[in-house]
């Protein structure tokens, strides 16, 4: 039936309720397809949120086109119209799947063209007409009672058809709660009768402990809470004993579409199952040792024994996405536990995800992972986060989109965090200042360099009110003060600021201080800017003897100096001198951020231009062109350094004649 709608309609829709398998019928036919040569393209897209469909077109547009994934929505329209069929010996067969559509306007202006050989799959539990009328709708409901009878049959249950039948309807013939049947009766070799009144008894305690009737997700039966909570039993029991049930609650506030493996093994997380480690529950075949702490070879332990109960899916050699778990598992998870208990696990988590990150992104896919999991976090336990301060991952998660090139998205969430904590925390808590600090920073980076001045102008109004003169936070604000000034045309005015900043810093923090450091580079560019390229040359020189001995060689703040220090010397006459710098910088670079790295494409940009002030017109031309390329790829047409370059291409064109 589904292949024929799928066929017949170019848009098929599965829908009903969670639980009943739609999900596992459109992996099936997509698995069936592809594996049967029938494809040329299978997307698999999770779409419960418009913006997680506008990044995997964007992501396929990268991998198929080259476009530009951080500007989403320009990419998902380059993809789009990649699928739209034309006149060609070799037609283009795809398959899209749209998997657990939420909301049907999420998908407006983002269907898939249709087309004689491309195909569109939805799941979805909604049954509005403007889903209804993209394609045809097959409704998949319960098991009925023959169709549940041999599903255990088929998963080795040798029972009387009628006791498999009492058993299904114990489970509302709910598909995936038989799943979790099959696999707990398989674990522990009981019969179905035994299984049944195990069922009854844990589903009257269900009942004495729900606040109120239709608390269960999707009006499931509070047996099919049972059955769940039977087999999260059950896994704790297995080794490591205790620790399969916390591992589970960890998984119920993270992305239900895949939880990379060192978030749930971080040491964040081992505390975590080491604190909440069921203390009362017997290990089969040994005695419990609980004083000792989780380790991550018991955390694994514990993924595979949720695994084998058909808990979650775990998946290790899907490093980033290793833990996929269903929502009504999650749902009913989550429901079982105290606010309070929500509210630790929440900031559990949130430790976990936090230590996973790296300093420096090399791995594109581990961090879409990590902004997708703190975006699953956010959306279930938000106030948590706030309590009693904001968390430092919603930092994180924030520079992480700036720093992957989505200036823009970054905009947007740290207007959002500044709004949540001056509403939960107060206008004057550290964490409000803080996060509006950060949202004028990104402001000026996605190319409002007045914008950031007037915000940080406010901001240093309010912290010197609260915090006073002396405090770090202020003088940084002063110091932001300063380079987005300069940044909008204020060169003098921005030299003169840091020049007072100067001063204060090296009375208040000392010569050596990484603020100090940092204000001594910033006076040095912008004196450089008002005309003096050799003074500024000379001061680089001092800061970055400073940062070697101080920071180290490859401290961000080291390779900065490195780059101002070539920048001007070139300024101040030394061409040569500016593109040997740069080379030996980029090769450095390159090592320590990889070749996507915002500040690796600057270098690259300023190695281009000294080749060019060199004399090498038409190798900076060479060199400027590779350099567009990349970034509009990785930053967008639209990002202020993408047009700089542009401009810079067209210039050493014209200069080498062509």
């Amino acid at each position: 039936m589904l292949a024929d709608a799928v066929t017949e309609g170019g848009t098929a829709m599965l829908g009903g309720m969670g639980g009943v398998g739609k999900t596992q019928l459109a992996a099936d036919h997509a698995r069936h397809t592809w594996q049967h040569g029938q494809l040329d393209l299978l997307l698999w897209i999770t779409a419960a949120t418009r913006q997680a469909v506008v990044d995997a077109y964007a992501q396929a547009g990268t991998d198929l086109l080259g476009v530009d994934p951080a500007d989403p929505q320009r990419a998902a329209t380059a993809f789009l119209a990649w699928l739209e069929p034309k006149a060609s010996p070799v037609p283009r067969r795809w398959l899209i799947v749209l998997d657990d559509v939420a909301d049907p306007a999420d998908l407006h202006g983002l269907w898939p063209p249709a087309s004689t050989h491309g195909r569109t799959l939805v799941t979805t539990r909604r049954r509005d007409t403007a889903l209804t009328q993209r394609g045809r709708l097959v409704q998949v409901g319960l098991f009925t009672t023959a169709e549940a009878t041999a599903y255990f049959t088929g998963a080795g249950r040798r029972e009387p058809a009628e006791q498999l039948a009492a058993l299904a309807g114990h489970l509302g013939h709910l598909p995936l709660a038989l799943s979790q049947a099959a696999a707990y009766l398989t674990d522990t070799a009981l019969d179905c009768a035994a299984y049944r009144r195990l069922l009854a008894d844990r589903a009257r305690q269900l009942d004495d402990l729900l606040p109120e009737p239709g608390a269960l997700p999707d009006e499931q039966p509070a047996t099919v809470a049972a059955a769940w909570s039977l087999s999260i039993e059950r896994a704790d029991q297995l080794r490591p004993a205790g620790v399969a049930g916390p591992m589970l609650q960890l998984a119920a506030v993270l992305d239900p579409n895949g939880i990379p493996q060192t978030v749930l093994t971080s040491a964040p997380a081992l505390a975590y199952l080491t604190d909440h480690r069921a203390a009362d529950t017997p290990v089969l075949g040994q005695c419990p040792t609980l004083a000792a702490p989780v380790t991550s070879e018991q955390a694994y332990q514990a993924l595979r024994a949720l695994h084998r109960l058909n808990l979650i899916d775990h998946t290790p050699d899907i490093p980033h996405q290793a833990v996929p778990v269903h929502q009504m598992v999650q749902r009913s998870v989550r429901d079982s536990l105290t606010s309070d208990r929500r509210a630790l696990l929440a900031r559990a988590a949130a430790d976990a995800l936090l230590a996973t990150w790296p300093r420096i992104e090399r791995e594109t896919g581990l961090a879409q992972a990590l902004r997708a999991n703190t975006t699953a976090l956010t959306g279930y336990a938000d106030d948590a986060l706030y309590q009693p301060g904001a968390h430092a991952v919603l930092h994180r998660l924030g520079q992480s989109l700036g720093q992957s090139g989505q200036v823009n998205a970054a905009v947007k969430h740290f207007h959002y965090f500044a709004a949540a904590t001056d509403r939960r925390l107060g206008a004057d808590h550290p964490d409000t200042l803080s996060a509006r600090g950060d949202l004028a920073q990104w402001r000026g980076e996605a190319g409002d360099a007045a914008g950031a001045a007037a915000a940080l102008a406010e901001l240093l109004e309010d912290r010197l009110r609260v915090l006073g003169p002396h405090h770090r936070d202020s003088l940084r604000t002063r110091g932001n003060l300063g380079q987005w000034r300069g940044e909008a045309g204020d060169a003098a005015g921005a030299a003169a600021a840091l020049a007072e900043l100067l001063a204060d810093r090296l009375r208040v923090l000392g010569p050596e201080d990484p603020d100090t450091l940092t204000t001594r580079a910033s006076l040095a560019y912008w004196q450089g800017k008002a005309g003096d390229a050799a003074g500024a040359a000379d001061v680089f020189a001092e800061v970055l003897t400073d940062r070697l001995r101080i920071l180290g060689p490859e401290h961000p703040n080291t390779l900065i100096a490195r780059g101002n220090l070539a920048r001007w010397r070139g300024e101040a006459g030394d061409a040569a001198g500016a593109v040997a710098a740069f080379a030996e910088l980029l090769t450095d670079r390159l090592r320590i951020l990889g070749p996507d790295h915002p500040r690796t494409l600057i270098t690259r940009g300023d190695l281009a231009q000294w080749r060019g002030e060199a004399g090498d017109a038409a190798g900076a031309v060479a060199a400027f062109a590779e350099l567009l390329t990349d970034q509009l790829r990785v930053l967008g047409p639209d990002h202020p350094r993408t047009l700089a370059t542009r401009h810079d291409l067209a210039r050493w064109r014209g200069a080498a004649g062509s």
